[in-house]
């Protein structure tokens, strides 16, 4: 069974095939470890292979971990975030990746000290059982949420349909690729998507080709996760 660090020079290889296959620079992308169920020796470990951006879906587990770990780890919460949440992950979270609705982005910006980034969380793959505000909707949020104070919008996030051929998911992609360049066509006040989110262990490289400068990768650093 392969470690973590020999599974992160494996990612690291795969990043750089796909960005040689679209003609983009390794350094534009940034893994988002996915540590959820992961234990505290196994996210140190990867912090010692390198890895020193984590994401996390529960706030919970992820404030007890941040408390725990004394490495200087950027956090970004990834998973959906409830509104009597938001005080709490504020206290370690760098960036919310999963923003999909003006109340929340209120709530934030009314717990809010200083700025705080977030993307906004976009279903692109048209399945109910997701989250993320709608395509069409998109540009019309972000007008809204660039209103607030308090918040910063700087990319955009999507999940991909869970299909077992990357090749499939890469519309998903397209289509927040799209959406990047329509918001930054507006030239919206205070607002600047820099970011694209989207990409797991599945088909991030498909992901990268299509513009990702984020993928959230999981099973492949750490394995199989555990039934919850």
């Amino acid at each position: 069974m392969a470690t973590i660090a020999e599974n992160w020079m494996s990612v690291q290889k795969r990043i750089g095939d796909a960005c040689q296959a679209s003609g983009r620079d390794p350094q534009e992308i940034t893994v988002v470890a996915v540590s959820k169920t992961v234990g505290k020796e196994q996210i140190v470990r990867a912090w010692d292979a390198g890895i020193r951006v984590f994401g996390e879906n529960r706030v919970q587990e992820a404030q007890a971990k941040a408390d725990q770990i004394d490495k200087p780890i950027v956090w970004h919460m990834v998973g959906h975030l409830q509104t009597n949440k938001v005080k709490t992950v504020l206290d370690f979270v760098s960036v919310i990746e999963s923003v999909d609705s003006f109340r929340l982005a209120r709530e934030i910006d009314k717990r809010a000290q200083k700025a705080v980034e977030i993307f906004i969380q976009v279903n692109t793959s048209d399945e109910k059982s997701k989250y993320g505000c709608e395509p069409a909707d998109t540009l019309a949020l972000v007008e809204q949420i660039a209103t607030l104070p308090h918040v910063r919008i700087t990319g955009l996030m999507t999940i991909g349909a869970f299909l077992p051929d990357p090749e499939e998911v890469r519309p998903c992609f397209q289509r927040l690729a799209r959406l990047k360049d329509e918001i930054n066509a507006a030239h919206i006040a205070g607002v600047e998507i820099n970011h694209l989110s989207m990409g797991m262990s599945n088909d991030f490289q498909v992901a990268i080709e299509e513009g990702a400068t984020q993928v959230r990768l999981g099973r492949i650093l750490f394995g199989e996760r555990p039934q919850m």
